[in-house]
């Protein structure tokens, strides 16, 4: 455990030595957090919809939400998302109840939920101008603004994690966060046109499918006739996706965005387009139901078992192994190299990768969770650098295996007296081959070299 780690906030972490202290390293040690939290984000997303209009739109709001992708996302995997997602939704709903109720209460509530927020991920910052922009607009500000100023100093705990671990690692994060907007990191930064419109196009793209894709008429909709709905409940619930999006937009002209970094922001639509199309009769009410069971429907014949036989189908089931390529394969691999170790007398060997993916999902699944290592041969910084490395094992009469989807052997990088052991181990999804992976055993490291990236 740490204050911080080199990319994210500590809460994915605590989240997890909790949930896994109950239910063992597994797979749903950890994945009961997303699932807890998911139920979370729906059930306030409920009493905030319940709270601004009725239970009929609360209910309705909770089922927009579910039928979006970004929903499954952040409820399926134990992503920062998930409990970011969670802690800015409910301190929008306490903020309201602060600025509607003129209590210091909520406002001292909704600020600990934003440092909550803020040790989940760092881009929980931009309620700060959200509220502000809020405030001035409905001409608040005089009015709250001792409620707001206190409730930013609460919130304010939630730097302390980031600002401890970051005085003591020579800023790393900082670093990393200005690398992945494009204003450093050792990239180029001249600006192409035809590549920032293929990113922002790209970015547009994303969005469009983590709302559902069968929400798309529904929306169209409520953004033509959006000019009606000036109320100041309609400007607090799209502000905040107004906001999000417009700023990641601007920075995909600069740089590749993630297609989940938005999202966390757009649980209040949910709740602005059911009160819309609660107040709507005919056509309106069909696409709703129409989109809503189609979101909810066509998830769960990926999920569940091929019973309908349409996942067997070529271009779904190529669709669907691409999908899962990134993810799949590790738990087999990594029974693998346990087997390897048994057989050939070497359990105490350190097992290595060139990629932090790999070295974390061997830690994962190989018996009893051993420390794994990655030898630079060229990525960016992560957090495998700031943590004892390979460099313990040079001279050592040791043995190591190396494990890769992309590399031979770790080459000039790190160099052994010998190698012992190599096999390339066929991966398989749903019985068709997913790809291959080298295994090697070395013994006894003579010289270890790694890649000094100068990039974050």
């Amino acid at each position: 455990m740490a204050w911080h780690y080199y990319s994210k906030p500590p809460l994915v972490a605590v989240l997890n030595y909790f949930s896994t202290a109950i239910l063992g390293n597994s797979e749903i040690g950890v994945r009961i957090n997303a699932i807890v939290i998911g139920v979370g984000i729906s059930w306030v997303t409920f009493i905030f919809g319940t709270y601004l209009f009725s239970k009929r739109v609360g209910f309705w709001s909770a089922m927009l939400l579910q039928a979006m992708p970004l929903w499954w996302l952040a409820s399926t995997f134990h992503m920062t998302d998930t409990s970011l997602t969670f802690f800015w939704i409910l301190s929008i709903y306490l903020a309201y109840r602060g600025i509607r109720e003129q209590k210091m209460s909520w406002w001292i509530l909704a600020g600990l939920a934003t440092a909550f927020g803020l040790m989940a991920k760092m881009v929980m910052i931009l309620i700060f101008p959200f509220l502000l922009f809020f405030l001035l607009y409905t001409k608040e500000w005089a009015i709250q603004k001792k409620y707001l100023l206190s409730y930013i100093l609460v919130s304010a705990i939630g730097f302390l994690p980031m600002l401890i671990w970051n005085w003591q690692n020579d800023f790393d994060t900082f670093k990393h966060l200005a690398a992945l907007s494009g204003a450093g990191g050792g990239e180029s930064t001249s600006f192409h046109l035809g590549k920032a419109a293929k990113q922002f196009f790209e970015y547009l793209g994303g969005q469009l499918a983590m709302i559902s894709i069968f929400l798309l008429p529904l929306i169209g909709g409520f953004l033509i006739k959006i000019k009606k709905y000036k109320d100041s409940k309609f400007i607090y619930l799209l502000l905040p996706a107004v906001l999000s999006w417009a700023g990641f937009a601007f920075l995909s002209l600069l740089t590749s965005i993630e297609v989940n970094w938005p999202v966390f922001a757009y649980s209040s639509v949910a709740i602005a387009l059911a009160a819309w199309v609660c107040e709507q009769k005919g056509v309106w009410i069909k696409l709703r139901n129409w989109g809503v069971g189609l979101s909810l429907f066509v998830p769960l014949l990926f999920l569940l078992p091929d019973f309908t036989y349409l996942k067997s189908i070529p271009p779904i089931k190529k669709a669907e192994k691409s999908a899962f390529r990134r993810m799949s394969g590790y738990q087999p691999l990594a029974a693998r190299v346990a087997f390897l170790q048994d057989s050939l007398g070497v359990k105490d060997a350190y097992v290595f990768s060139e990629t932090y993916h790999m070295a974390s999902e061997l830690a994962f699944y190989l018996p009893g969770n051993p420390q794994t290592y990655m030898v630079n041969m060229g990525s960016r910084k992560n957090q495998f650098d700031l943590w004892s490395g390979l460099e313990q094992f040079v001279g050592k009469e040791q043995q190591g295996i190396f494990v890769s989807w992309n590399y031979e052997e770790p080459g000039e990088f790190a160099t052994f007296q010998k190698l012992r052991y190599e096999e390339h181990f066929q991966v398989f999804f749903q019985g068709e081959k997913l790809r291959d992976a080298t295994i090697q055993v070395w013994e006894n490291m003579e010289r270890y070299d790694p890649y000094i990236s100068d990039t974050y």
